[in-house]
């Protein structure tokens, strides 16, 4: 009985202390397992190199060697546990990755195709046909007229010299007309005629909306002055804030998906064409600029959209399986 009531405690305090966590020896193997020492069933920090009895009679447990071997850093958990819990291992490996980027940006005008006019002499605009900030013109519209007392002598020399047949004042008087911002047309036209025109033609050089307006038919224009500013919207650029802490990934060159509110279900597809130099002092971001092809003029200046830059990859990172991740909240 004294025996029953021995191996029975032996058992519990083997279950006591393993939690379920370290498999309990069975007693059918221990003589084919090696035995590392023994330990004192109510006090693991009492061991012994050979069979021995606590102060209760009770047996020291034998520490077998494969046992032994999971006490460090590994940590070991009974089948029976696993099964009913659902645990999964997998090995943590090194490999390729690529990061998503997710950033919110805002649709600009693509600076290269806008436009600034100025007058390269002053005068008085006669004729204006542009009259509101939006209005669209075509290449080759006339924009205003403008009358100029410096183009008219200009004028006058290329006639001039003209009477008087000399190829190198002819030369340099057509190149004059040119720097003063005449046109070739006007300047055939002129040679065809032989009559110096009071006013001269401004017209459009691009397609595009008149984005300022900043003169009225009758007013006096200077070189210092911007009579006004056009735009072309058949390509627009996206300028998407992203975190700094994104900062080191984003490279030109990598593809992006960008969505708009304004056209819910699309996803229109482009790649990152610059990163400036500096970040914003106030939102802590680095702005990235994505050029997209606009002939719908589905962009339209300042409209928000999402977007999202494939980043990397990078080789040799150490990754885990998401499922694995434990969030913090950091």
């Amino acid at each position: 009985m004294n025996a029953v009531i021995r191996i029975i405690t032996r058992l519990g305090c083997v279950l006591a202390l393993g939690g379920g966590f370290t498999a309990a020896p069975s007693f059918a193997d221990e003589g084919e397992r090696e035995i590392l020492f023994y330990r004192n069933p109510m006090n693991p920090t009492i061991t012994s190199p050979v069979p021995a009895k606590d102060w209760m009679g009770m047996d020291y447990i034998p520490v077998y060697a494969d046992e032994a071997a999971g006490q460090g850093a590994e940590v070991r958990i009974d089948p029976a546990v696993v099964q009913s819990l659902g645990v999964v291992t997998e090995a943590a490996t090194r490999g390729r990755l690529w990061r998503r980027v997710d950033a919110v940006g805002t649709v600009a005008y693509d600076e290269q195709r806008v436009v600034h006019i100025h007058m390269r002499s002053e005068g008085w605009i006669e004729q204006l046909n542009v009259h509101f900030v939006g209005e669209r013109v075509s290449a080759g519209d006339t924009l205003f007229e403008i009358y100029s007392p410096a183009l008219v002598n200009a004028q006058e020399e290329l006639l001039q010299a003209l009477r008087v047949g000399q190829p190198r004042l002819i030369a340099a008087s057509r190149e004059r007309l040119k720097l003063l911002g005449v046109d070739a047309q006007q300047v055939r036209e002129l040679e065809r005629t032989r009559t110096a025109r009071s006013r001269i033609v401004v017209r459009a050089a691009q397609d595009g909306v008149v984005t300022a307006l900043n003169a009225r038919h009758g007013m006096y224009v200077t070189p210092d002055m911007e009579v006004m500013t056009l735009a072309d919207l058949s390509s627009g650029w996206l300028l998407a804030d992203v975190p700094e802490r994104h900062s080191a990934w984003i490279k030109a060159g990598q593809p992006a998906e960008v969505r708009l509110p304004a056209r819910p279900g699309e996803v229109l597809e482009g790649e990152v064409d610059y990163i400036y130099p500096s970040l914003d002092p106030r939102t802590r971001t680095l702005r990235a600029r994505l050029r997209f092809d606009n002939p719908d003029e589905a962009f339209r200046p300042e409209m928000y959209a999402n977007v999202r830059i494939f980043a990397g990859p990078r080789d040799a990172v150490l990754s885990i399986p998401r499922q694995a991740l434990i969030r913090t909240g950091r």
